[in-house]
């Protein structure tokens, strides 16, 4: 986490899943905690779970900044939205791959961003989804016509090649895990390439 803050990211990115919404379990909200003792940098925590609405409350506790939940798992979605508002926090929307854009019309008016996942959640390591790209151009116009400032974030098979298409596509938030902790490079060296790849195809 030092060493991501040292190259320049911008925002940690916390994947919490709980064995149901997606086969893996990550970590809960003690570690959240733990981990907002020994960085600056805000904390972008996506719920990959079910019944999300029974867990924001303790990961706003933790320290989270912005909170991601699924339109497919939440049930009162608007609801939610406006609760995590209410807190203080970023109110954020995400999509599975198979999740068609209009899902979060009717929610835009609480959201301040959408999480477009370019691969089915759960596991690192998958090839970016080449369909995603229209999904973010689908949400780059309706969010136009709202005149609201909600930012677009892509989650999945992000590399120097897949970021550069994001961002034209419209993402300004780019998620990303082995191309950052899985090279031999290193953790700054690697933010800094991925960087470079993003803001040369910022129009």
């Amino acid at each position: 986490m030092a060493a991501a803050e040292r190259g320049g990211a911008d925002l940690i990115h916390i994947d919490v899943m709980d064995g149901r919404f997606v086969p893996p379990i990550t970590m809960g909200p003690l570690v959240v905690e733990s981990l907002r003792r020994v960085t600056r940098l805000p904390f972008d925590v996506h719920l990959m779970v079910v019944e999300p609405e029974r867990q924001v409350d303790a990961f706003i506790d933790a320290g989270a900044a912005r909170i991601a939940v699924h339109v497919e798992a939440a049930a009162h979605l608007h609801r939610l939205l406006a609760h995590l508002r209410a807190r203080g926090v970023a109110p954020v929307v995400a999509l599975n791959p198979a999740t068609p854009p209009e899902a979060v019309r009717w929610a835009l008016a609480e959201a301040d961003g959408i999480l477009v996942m370019s691969v089915n959640p759960g596991y690192a390591g998958q090839r970016f989804i080449p369909q995603s790209l229209d999904k973010l151009r689908i949400l780059r116009a309706t969010l136009q016509e709202t005149g609201r400032p909600i930012t677009l974030a892509v989650d999945g098979g992000i590399d120097e090649t897949t970021a550069g298409l994001a961002v034209s596509a419209g993402a300004r938030i780019l998620v990303a895990a082995n191309a950052i902790f899985g090279g031999a490079e290193g953790i700054e060296a690697a933010i800094s390439r991925l960087r470079q790849a993003a803001e040369a195809a910022v129009p």
